[in-house]
């Protein structure tokens, strides 16, 4: 398994659990896995869905900012990366 660095959380919101990404490299899709990692961030999570601007897409690409639900709390400048199989 390999990572992608995709970007970094630009902010976090706790009701609902949501984290504000800026995708900086490459693109995702879901159904992908994204990892997030920081000082106390280590979670990946299954992308089931994302949103811009308030409006399901089923991609995203750099420069784009993203809305992902996630499991627990995440920080902003915490990395995040696509893995990949190979």
């Amino acid at each position: 398994m390999g990572e992608q660095k995709i970007g970094e959380v630009v902010k976090f919101f706790s009701k609902p659990s949501v984290a504000a990404v800026k995708i900086t490299d490459g693109g995702i899709r879901v159904g992908d896995t994204l990892k997030f990692t920081g000082h106390t961030t280590n979670m990946t999570v299954p992308l089931d869905s994302m949103e811009v601007n308030n409006q399901k897409v089923a991609q995203a690409v750099a420069g784009d900012y993203i809305g992902i639900r996630v499991a627990d709390r995440v920080r902003p400048g915490d990395e995040v990366f696509k893995v990949t199989a190979d």
